[in-house]
């Protein structure tokens, strides 16, 4: 058992950051700050700032309030609106498969670190840390796709054609990232180190392992 344990070092950092970084996939997801747009007609969007995220589009209005705001207006994104962006549309789904892949490599991590901790000394434990390693790295390229594409989409000042009851304009003067991007930046570098760690472990000879336990 002990040197099982000894071992599994890596593959329990692989259980903390992997839980980190799968916490970070999900706040970053539920962010409206994904894209910060920067427009001059504040008539309506009074601060002259809206953020943009993957689910809704807020801005504070002395005009337009949302029923739970003081002075916000939020109008959440329909499934397949057509003015949606593919990058934004992209970020919908990869997101929600990024929670479900890293959930089935934390409970793989879970069981593989149980049997160890436990003394149950089977090749059954290299089996579960490969399924949450590979998890994990599918997980954080999950992440990765939308976060950097939609970086590309920032950094190219690129428009978005809101219909006219969103009360957005089409294109911004400028915009910025916003938190929910280096939030998904941190959860894909732990998501990709957790994989890493996991797949590293080796079990040791059954014999070594009786002898030392």
């Amino acid at each position: 058992m002990k040197s099982l344990v000894k071992r599994s070092h890596l593959q329990l950092a692989a259980f903390a950051l992997g839980t980190v970084g799968w916490i970070m996939c999900t706040i970053s997801m539920g962010l409206v700050g994904w894209r910060v747009w920067h427009v001059d007609n504040t008539t309506v969007i009074s601060s002259g700032i809206a953020w943009v995220g993957i689910w809704k589009v807020c801005f504070i209005s002395y005009l337009h309030v949302s029923p739970g705001y003081e002075e916000q207006f939020c109008h959440k994104f329909k499934a397949f609106e057509s003015f949606v962006p593919h990058e934004i549309y992209a970020a919908q789904g990869l997101l929600l498969i990024a929670m479900i892949l890293g959930l089935v490599a934390l409970t793989a991590t879970i069981f593989a670190l149980r049997n160890i901790y436990m003394g149950i000394a089977n090749k059954t434990i290299t089996h579960f840390f490969l399924v949450g390693g590979f998890f994990f790295i599918f997980s954080g390229l999950c992440v990765l796709i939308p976060v950097s594409w939609n970086f590309y989409s920032v950094a190219r000042n690129e428009s978005i054609a809101f219909p006219p009851s969103y009360h957005m304009p089409s294109s911004p003067v400028s915009q910025e990232v916003g938190a929910a991007i280096p939030i998904g930046i941190i959860a894909v570098i732990l998501l990709l180190l957790s994989g890493t760690f996991s797949l590293s472990y080796v079990f040791p000879a059954i014999s070594n392992t009786i002898m030392q336990s």
